[in-house]
C-alpha cells in the first residue's frame, strides 16, 4: 500500500505526514518512508545545481551564515535557499525557479567558493496543492502505518500494588527530640554571576578589525578639534522645514549641511580629497567628491558612498542617505553602494557621543567625526555669556600627506559654514 502511495506527489506528501508521526522509536518504518519518498525525486525528476554566485571582483568565497529553507521544502522563484556572508556584505541567494530542493552543498559556518555548487533544486516537481479539504488527521495517518505494520501482541497487564499494612510500631507517634540547630552557612565573598558565553565573529566582523588595525599601523594619524555653534542652523532648519519637506518629499537634517560644507571645504583645500599611491609614491589628486557616510546595521558599521556630492543639492544627499539607511536595515547593500569614497564623515553624536578621535578609512586621507550638541556657556561678539548648541568637531587626517595647516583650515572652514549657512549659498 505505501508503495502505491508513493507513486503520486498527494501520496507521497501524506507519507511524509505521516512518517512524522511515527514514534522516534520506530527507525525501521521511518527509513522504509523515506526510501520510497525521497529517491522518487531524486531518480525521476531533472535536478539543477546552483552555483555561488559572483559577489565582487575582490571577494573569491563566503560563509553560509543560514538556511532558511530544508532539503523536501518547495520553493518559489526568487525565495532565499541560502544566506552567505562575505568581508563586506550579507548575499541572499534565490531560487532562479520553484521547484523542490534536493540538497544543500553545506552546512551553517561551511566557507564555500565563488563558483562552486551551493545547492540543487527540482524544477519540474509539483507545487504544493491548496487543500481543498482538511488535511488527513491523525488517525487516518496512524491507519496507514498500523496496516504495515504486524499488530504486536498486547503485553500483560501490570499486577495492583496491595498497600501494606503499617505495623503498630510503625503507627506509634514518634517520640519528641529536641530540635537541633540548623548549620550557619558559609557566606561566600562574592555572590554575583560569573558566566560567561562566546560567539564566532563574521566575517565582516573580522574584515573590519583588520581594516582599522591596518589604518593604524600604515597612517600617521592625527586628530584635530574645532567647536561649532549649531544655533543658525538649527533655525534654519526649523523655519524652513515644512516647505522643504512639502517640496522634495523628505525632511531636511543636519548631515546635508555637514555634506555640503566638507565638500566645499574639500575643493577649497585639495590636499585633503587626495590620496598616497604606496607603489608608485605617488599622491593622486581627484577631481571629484564622493563622501563615504557612516551607517550602523544589525551586522557592523558600513560606509555607503554619496556619488559626486560637487553636484547635488540639499535634498539629493538627504534623499541618497535615506535609501542607504533603509538598505543597511535590510541588509541589501551592495558592494558597488560600498566601494570607492574620497573622504569620510562619522556621526557618533546620535549615540551621545559628546568628543572621540575617529579612524581613518584607507586608502582616504581624512575623516570627520561629529559629536553630540549640548547647551554650552559661549561669549558672543558681544562679550556676553550666552548659552548656546554647541558641537565639538573632530578630523583625522594622515598627516604623511596632510600637515597641520591644511588639516586645521579644512576643520575651520566647514565650522564656519554650519555656524553662518548662508556661506553655503554664497560659495564663500
Amino acid at each position: 500500500m505505501l508503495t502505491k502511495l508513493a507513486q503520486s506527489a498527494a501520496g507521497r506528501r501524506l507519507l511524509v505526514s505521516a512518517s512524522q508521526r511515527v514514534a522516534p522509536s520506530n527507525v525501521h518504518l521511518q527509513n522504509q518512508i523515506r526510501s520510497l519518498v525521497t529517491p522518487t525525486w531524486q531518480r525521476s525528476l531533472p535536478v539543477k545545481t546552483i552555483n555561488v554566485p559572483t559577489m565582487g571582483d575582490s571577494i573569491v568565497e563566503g560563509t553560509i551564515v543560514d538556511l532558511p529553507v530544508a532539503p523536501g521544502d518547495y520553493v518559489q522563484t526568487d525565495d532565499v535557499v541560502v544566506v552567505l556572508e562575505t568581508d563586506k556584505v550579507s548575499v541572499d541567494v534565490r531560487a532562479p525557479q520553484g521547484g523542490v530542493l534536493v540538497e544543500v552543498l553545506g552546512e551553517v559556518d561551511d566557507v564555500v567558493e565563488v563558483g562552486s555548487g551551493l545547492f540543487r533544486i527540482d524544477t519540474d516537481a509539483d507545487a504544493p496543492e491548496a487543500s481543498s479539504g482538511p488535511p488527513p488527521s491523525a488517525s487516518e495517518s496512524e491507519d496507514i502505518l498500523t496496516k504495515e505494520e504486524s499488530a504486536p501482541s498486547a503485553p500483560a497487564p501490570a499486577p495492583v500494588a496491595t498497600p501494606e499494612v503499617p505495623s503498630a510500631a510503625e503507627r506509634a507517634p514518634p517520640k519528641k527530640t529536641a530540635p537541633t540547630p540548623p548549620p550557619q552557612p558559609e557566606i561566600p565573598a562574592f555572590l554575583g554571576a560569573r558566566t560567561e558565553r562566546r560567539t564566532k565573529m563574521s566575517r565582516m566582523r573580522q574584515r573590519i578589525a583588520t581594516r582599522l588595525k591596518d589604518a593604524q599601523n600604515t597612517a600617521a594619524m592625527l586628530t584635530t578639534f574645532q567647536e561649532c555653534d549649531m544655533g543658525n542652523l538649527m533655525e534654519m532648519r526649523k523655519k524652513h522645514q515644512d516647505a522643504f519637506t512639502a517640496k522634495h518629499g523628505i525632511k531636511l537634517g543636519f548631515m546635508s549641511a555637514f555634506v555640503q560644507a566638507a565638500t566645499a571645504a574639500l575643493q577649497e583645500v585639495p590636499i585633503v580629497n587626495a590620496y598616497i599611491d604606496d607603489e608608485t609614491k605617488e599622491i593622486v589628486y581627484r577631481e571629484y567628491v564622493d563622501i563615504s557616510v557612516a551607517v550602523a546595521s544589525p551586522t557592523g558599521l558600513v560606509v555607503p558612498v554619496l556619488r559626486n556630492t560637487e553636484a547635488m543639492s540639499f535634498a539629493d544627499v538627504e534623499h541618497n542617505i535615506a535609501m542607504y539607511g533603509q538598505k543597511a536595515k535590510e541588509g541589501t547593500l551592495s558592494l558597488d553602494d560600498m566601494s570607492g569614497g574620497t573622504f569620510t564623515i562619522s556621526n557618533g553624536g546620535v549615540f551621545g557621543s559628546l568628543m572621540g578621535t575617529p579612524i581613518i578609512n584607507p586608502p582616504q586621507s581624512a575623516v570627520l567625526g561629529m559629536h553630540a550638541t549640548k547647551m554650552r556657556a559661549v561669549v558672543n561678539d558681544k562679550g556676553e555669556v550666552v548659552a548656546r548648541p554647541m558641537m565639538y568637531m573632530a578630523l583625522t587626517y594622515d598627516h604623511r600627506l596632510i600637515d597641520g595647516r591644511e588639516g586645521v583650515t579644512f576643520l575651520k572652514s566647514i565650522a564656519d559654514k554650519i555656524s553662518d549657512p548662508t556661506k553655503l549659498l554664497l560659495e564663500i
